[in-house]
């Protein structure tokens, strides 16, 4: 029986759920929720004076909005801290590492000296060997015997085998002078202890997985799978930053864009299934495999993005869409809809949510429902509506009155009136557009009409007529 697939997603919280790491979070995601594997979170609390319960909380937050559910609770790391020292000062008892009382200042000369000499410089203690009765009694770390010869291959799903030169590893620190274990201890022991099978992480990881394979090898533990994948780069080809615009996973929710699109586009980020670009989560999760995982640097694609957040907008149910909108109103500091304007919204929907790609993009299109009595029409709408254009509106609101209010029958109507003045339909939308929405740009004038029902349609015509 095959061991269960468990991965794990360790941000720092240090900041924001960058969006580098919301995809690293995403495959891991994808590659165990595939397989009925669990998806753990732990955070990698260790450097204190950087690590806030703020930006703990933005990472949990980003991952909620992204719909990255894990598994059992956040895992913290320095509440490990006393595992991972036990851990060090096992592999001290057995011989597996040594205790180094050399100075910072006697590490720098020795650099200094082996440099001057054209040698490696490679720190190489003169402690791992030492006769315990020879110790001094000062403040020591405790190091781990590293390989002297040799090579560690790096069997790496993505990068496939990476081998590195045994005298290239130097005798790791494990414990610090002061006993606290260091983020390369923690997270070996972490992963081991969490049952990880699957190690997938950005590929800035991958000279530490051959340091961190001497713990794993030292304590006669299974190595898991690694999958270094490549870093995000901006469209001019160099690492993703603030330059290139919003890094944060929470800003994109801010800005408006949908789950769902965002999800979509991470996974196709570097990731590819044939020539698929659009697909659902169940597809995601099914397709989802680290073979199919590039070696360069994916290049994030604004356009691309939005292009796939209209398609999944056009396709989502409408009460989770509306759902959707709702949270990034509150998450973008925006007025709270009333009970009259989400109901006049989930009416709208199906007309407005077409070719929208961004929440902004359709809550605009959607200004119709949301405005009140009495419109102001913008500048250009307000052009529409010069005395003729509100004389035809005038004639034509009593021929409203009493039609059946369902598409035909206005179509027909409104259709018929134009002929009647010797015009076409499209000479009559602009006054119409101004006169329901206060926009010369709104969707189909029918659209609205049946959104707005007959009562408040005829109140707004009979406003602009007069």
């Amino acid at each position: 029986m095959s061991t269960p697939v468990v991965t794990r997603f360790a941000p720092s919280p240090t900041g924001f759920l960058h969006i580098g790491g919301a995809r690293t979070a995403l495959f891991n995601w994808l590659y165990a929720r595939g397989r009925g594997g669990k998806f753990l979170l732990r955070i990698e609390d260790t450097d204190r004076a950087r690590s806030t319960p703020e930006a703990t909380q933005a990472i949990l937050d980003g991952m909620a909005w992204l719909g990255l559910d894990h598994d059992g609770e956040v895992i913290s790391q320095f509440e490990r801290a006393d595992r991972h020292a036990e851990v060090a000062n096992l592999l001290l008892a057995e011989g597996k590492a040594y205790k180094c009382f050399s100075t910072q200042d006697e590490i720098a000369a020795f650099r200094e000296a082996a440099k001057a000499k054209g040698h490696s410089t490679l720190f190489r203690s003169p402690w791992r060997d030492a006769d315990p009765a020879t110790f001094p009694d000062k403040p020591f770390v405790v190091r781990i015997k590293a390989p002297q010869d040799g090579t560690t291959v790096i069997r790496d799903a993505v990068q496939g085998d990476v081998t590195i030169g045994n005298e290239q590893l130097d005798d790791m620190v494990l414990l610090r002078g002061d006993g606290t274990p260091v983020y390369m201890l923690a997270v070996v022991v972490d992963d081991h202890d969490m049952g990880v099978t699957h190690v997938i992480r950005g590929d800035d990881h991958l000279n530490n997985a051959a340091r961190q394979m001497m713990i794993y090898d030292a304590m006669g533990w299974d190595v898991p799978v690694w999958a270094h994948i490549p870093l995000i780069h901006g469209p001019d080809g160099k690492k993703l930053s603030k330059r290139h615009g919003a890094l944060g996973a929470q800003e994109y929710q801010v800005m408006g864009y949908p789950a769902a699109g965002m999800r979509n586009y991470l996974a196709r980020l570097g990731w590819s299934h044939g020539d698929h670009e659009f697909f659902t989560d169940a597809q995601a999760q099914d397709w989802f495999d680290l073979n199919g995982i590039g070696k360069s640097p994916a290049r994030f694609d604004v356009k691309k993005l939005e292009n796939l957040c209209g398609q999944h907008m056009a396709q989502a149910d409408d009460a989770a869409l509306q759902r959707e909108i709702l949270e990034f109103r509150a998450a973008a500091d925006m007025a709270a809809l009333n009970d009259l304007q989400q109901k006049g919204l989930m009416d709208a929907l199906p007309f407005v949510k077409e070719r929208s790609k961004t929440f902004p993009e359709l809550l605009d299109k959607a200004h119709f429902i949301l405005t009140t009595r009495p419109i102001t029409p913008d500048d250009k709408a307000a052009k529409a509506l010069d005395p003729v254009s509100r004389g035809i509106l005038k004639e034509l609101t009593p021929q409203l009155q009493s039609v059946t209010w369902e598409r035909d029958s206005l179509e027909a109507i409104l259709n018929g009136f134009a002929a009647q003045k010797d015009t076409k339909f499209g000479k009559l939308a602009g006054p119409l557009r101004a006169a329901l929405a206060g926009r010369a740009v709104t969707p189909s004038v029918f659209d609205m009409m049946l959104v707005l029902g007959r009562e408040e349609t005829l109140a707004r015509l009979e406003d602009a007529a007069a």
